[in-house]
């Protein structure tokens, strides 16, 4: 393995002057660096910590985060929540068992002793946290990953729970992978000769080529127009069928970098329809879930817009941050979204929800991101299209 060179704050840390919690964290940090081939840690801006919802960590990371609390941890640096599993003020209307929320609400709270903020969002560059190119962060969910990477053009490798946690309280991560310029290239080129007309369209090229890149970074020609919205879609969809963790777009991305010889594969309209009609169940859903990544404020305005129309046939959410949540109370967006049947839901997300518990089986989406996640992560089975579609089947 490789030996990691650590300054003297890093070393301190690691001898346990700095207390037990930053000694434990920089241990981590320090294998992770010998085992990835890193030479020294690189000082980071900020910290996206997952493992938040108590679905998916249990008792076991409750524990852990507790005694990490006990033992004094603090953030060095500013730092940030993914999404937990209720909305915190709605839990209740939203049927949360209250078993649930009482342990998620620990979760938080042992988050919070540690100075970490409870922004509870996939999508924080929504809310104002905006790495600039080049900017050296620790983010740990693979969609916040992806974004902060090809979007934004910042260094981030996709970090796990624990090593984000442990950046946090130290404020350092191991230099390798795509903190490295030259890692980041792509060695697929993908020849987009499909349209891409919705939100739905780029879930469904992010399902499908996801699954043909794998692990390798994918580069995108032939993408004519893509806001934020599309581009988080994209980079989710990938990141869930095929752990990519950056992409280029030619022409939109601050960054498009290709290896030598790369491999060459086009996409076509047929190929979009089948991915489509291979991730969509066909049956109506008792429940539509809107924003896996968490929905814009563009986004909300458009589903208020729409159902403001027409009353969907169906239970819907639109997930959200809190901080937009709050913006979409004061603009009118949430109210017509309730009246129509609708809930604007804030700190959490449809595939760390324990949907399965609140009486939920078939759930309608049109991210390629959650129509990978909910069978196995929530047992639902999938309605996937376009909003007109999911909301009035």
């Amino acid at each position: 393995m490789a030996s990691v060179k650590l300054t003297i704050e890093e070393q301190r840390m690691f001898d346990g002057e700095a207390g037990e919690a930053a000694r434990e964290s920089m241990e981590i940090l320090v294998a992770l660096g010998r085992i990835y081939g890193a030479q020294r840690m690189v000082p980071v801006t900020s910290v996206q910590v997952s493992g938040v919802s108590y679905k998916t960590i249990g008792e076991a990371g409750l524990g852990y985060l507790k005694g990490l609390a006990q033992k004094g941890a603090k953030a060095r640096v500013p730092a940030f929540l993914n999404p937990a599993g209720m909305d915190i003020a709605q839990w209740k209307e939203m049927r949360v068992p209250e078993d649930f929320a009482r342990k998620q609400i620990e979760v938080l709270d042992a988050y919070a002793s540690m100075g970490i903020s409870k922004t509870c969002t996939c999508a924080p560059y929504f809310i104002g946290i905006r790495p600039k190119r080049g900017e050296h962060i620790a983010w740990a969910e693979s969609s916040a990953v992806a974004f902060a990477n090809s979007v934004l053009g910042a260094r981030t490798n996709r970090e796990g729970g624990p090593s984000a946690l442990a950046a946090a309280i130290c404020g350092v991560t191991p230099y390798y992978g795509l903190h490295i310029e030259k890692n980041r290239v792509a060695s697929l080129v993908v020849d987009v000769k499909c349209g891409l007309r919705t939100i739905a369209d780029f879930g469904a090229l992010g399902s499908l080529v996801g699954k043909l890149a794998k692990n390798r970074n994918p580069a995108f020609h032939g993408i004519k127009k893509a806001g934020e919205p599309g581009l988080k879609v994209l980079g989710a969809s990938m990141a869930a069928t095929g752990s990519v963790p950056v992409f280029f777009v030619e022409g939109i991305t601050p960054e498009y970098a290709i290896a030598d010889k790369p491999e060459i594969i086009a996409i076509t309209d047929k190929d979009l329809e089948a991915e489509r009609k291979a991730i969509d169940s066909g049956l109506k859903p008792s429940l539509v879930t809107i924003g896996c990544p968490h929905a814009s404020l563009e986004e909300i305005k458009e589903v208020a817009g729409l159902v403001a129309k027409r009353k969907p046939t169906c239970e819907f959410w639109v997930c959200t941050s809190r901080k937009l949540k709050e913006d979409a109370d004061r603009l009118g967006y949430s109210g017509a979204i309730s009246a129509a049947g609708g809930r604007v839901v804030a700190d959490t997300c449809m595939v760390v929800c324990p949907l399965e518990e609140m009486g939920y089986v078939v759930t309608g989406t049109n991210s390629g991101k959650a129509a990978a996640y909910l069978p196995n992560l929530c047992k639902q089975k999938v309605a996937f299209g376009d909003l007109e579609d999911i909301l009035y089947r």
